[in-house]
C-alpha cells in the first residue's frame, strides 16, 4: 500500500490495521477502500471534538484483558467530566468503578485498553485504542494509540438520567458483587433475547500487530431479539454492514476469545459475557437474519452478573432508523 500519502501519523509503510483486519477486509472485498479511509480516519491523537466529547458522557464502555488474556467488556459511570483529556495523546478516566467490574484489579501500567464513548441520545461515538500509562487508585491515564469515529448506524436513541443511591440500594457493594457462573440462566437468557445493544471487546496482542496492536471495544444494535439465544452456552449474531474496518472480526482470527456486554437498561443489571467466538461468513443460514453479511456464534465460557450496579435509569429506546424502515417495509 505504498502508493498512499502518509495521513493522520501512518507513515507509508504503516498500516493501521494488523494482519487479521487486513484478512477479514480481503475476503469481504473491501481491502484497498478499508486502508485509504482508515489512514484518513484513524488518527493517532485525538482530535479536538473528540476530547470534548468524551468530557461531556456520563459512562464510558472499556475493553481490557484479565490476567489469562480473557477480554472483557465492562463500562464506569460518574457525572461528566470524570472522563477528560489533558491532551490531544491522552485519556483520562477520573474513577467511576462499578461494583462486580470484571476487569477490577487487572489495570495496570503497560495494560491495553479499548474504550467507547457513545451518546446513544444522539447516536454519536468516538473508540479510542491505547495503553494505560499509569494507574492511581481507580484513575486510568491512557496513552491514545489509535482514535477514530464512527457512523451513527444501528444505535437505539435513549437518554439516561442518573438516579439517587444509597447504602442500602442494589447498588451497594454488599449486594452487587459479580456472580460468576459457566451457563446462562433462564433470566439471562430473556434479558439477551431482548436485547437490542450489546458491546464486544476483542483483542489482537501479539508483537506482529504493530501499531495496530490492543485491543478494542465496538458498539453491537440490532432490533429486539437480534441476538439468537441457541442454548445456555450458545448465542449467534448478525454482522451488518460497517464501517469496513473490521476490527473485532480482524482480532477474532486472531485470538477468537471475546468479551460481551449486555445491558438491562430497566433495572441496571450488567451481564458480562466470555466467550470464543466463529465466524460464519456464507450459507443458508444467514437467512434467518435479515440484513446480516455474515454471522458471529458465540460460545460462553464464563459469566459475571451485577446486579442493580448502573446509576442510570433510561428513557424508551427509539429504534435506528435501519430497523424501522425495515419495520415498516414488512408491515
Amino acid at each position: 500500500m505504498s502508493d498512499f500519502m502518509p495521513l493522520d501519523g501512518w507513515g507509508t509503510g504503516t498500516s493501521p490495521f494488523h494482519a487479521g483486519e487486513q484478512a477479514a477486509q480481503q475476503r469481504a472485498g473491501v481491502r484497498d477502500v478499508a486502508e485509504a479511509i482508515g489512514r484518513r480516519g484513524i488518527r493517532r491523537f485525538m482530535p479536538e471534538q473528540h476530547r470534548e466529547f468524551f468530557t461531556t458522557q456520563p459512562f464510558i464502555v472499556l475493553g481490557g484483558v484479565d490476567a489469562q488474556g480473557q477480554p472483557w467488556a465492562t463500562l464506569r459511570a460518574g457525572a461528566p467530566g470524570f472522563v477528560s483529556s489533558p491532551d490531544e495523546r491522552t485519556l483520562r478516566i477520573d474513577g467511576g468503578e462499578l461494583a462486580g467490574d470484571p476487569l477490577a484489579g487487572d489495570w495496570h501500567a503497560g495494560s491495553m485498553l479499548g474504550a467507547l464513548g457513545i451518546e446513544p441520545a444522539t447516536r454519536r461515538r468516538n473508540r479510542v485504542n491505547g495503553v494505560v500509562r499509569s494507574v492511581d487508585g481507580g484513575t486510568l491515564q491512557i496513552d491514545v494509540m489509535q482514535s477514530f469515529g464512527n457512523c451513527p448506524k444501528y444505535i437505539q436513541s435513549r437518554t439516561p438520567s442518573f438516579i439517587e443511591q444509597d447504602a442500602k440500594s442494589p447498588r451497594s457493594d454488599a449486594h452487587a458483587q459479580a456472580e460468576s457462573v459457566t451457563q446462562l440462566s433462564q433470566a439471562d437468557r430473556e434479558l439477551i433475547a431482548r436485547a437490542d445493544t450489546f458491546f464486544i471487546a476483542s483483542a489482537n496482542l501479539s508483537e506482529e500487530a504493530g501499531l495496530a496492536r490492543g485491543v478494542d471495544v465496538s458498539h453491537r444494535g440490532g432490533p429486539p431479539g437480534f441476538v439468537r439465544v441457541d442454548d445456555a452456552t450458545t448465542l449467534t449474531t448478525p454482522d451488518y454492514s460497517g464501517n469496513r474496518f473490521f476490527n473485532t472480526i480482524g482480532n477474532l482470527l486472531h485470538d477468537s476469545r471475546a468479551g460481551l456486554l449486555f445491558i438491562d437498561f430497566e433495572s441496571g443489571d450488567l451481564l458480562h459475557l466470555a466467550v470464543r467466538a466463529e465466524i460464519v461468513w456464507d450459507g443458508t443460514e444467514l437467512d434467518a437474519f435479515a440484513g446480516a453479511q455474515r454471522l458471529v456464534r458465540f460460545k460462553v465460557t464464563g459469566i459475571h452478573r451485577s446486579r442493580g450496579v448502573l446509576p442510570f435509569r433510561w428513557s424508551e429506546a427509539q429504534l435506528a432508523p435501519q430497523f424501522t424502515a425495515k419495520a415498516r417495509a414488512s408491515v
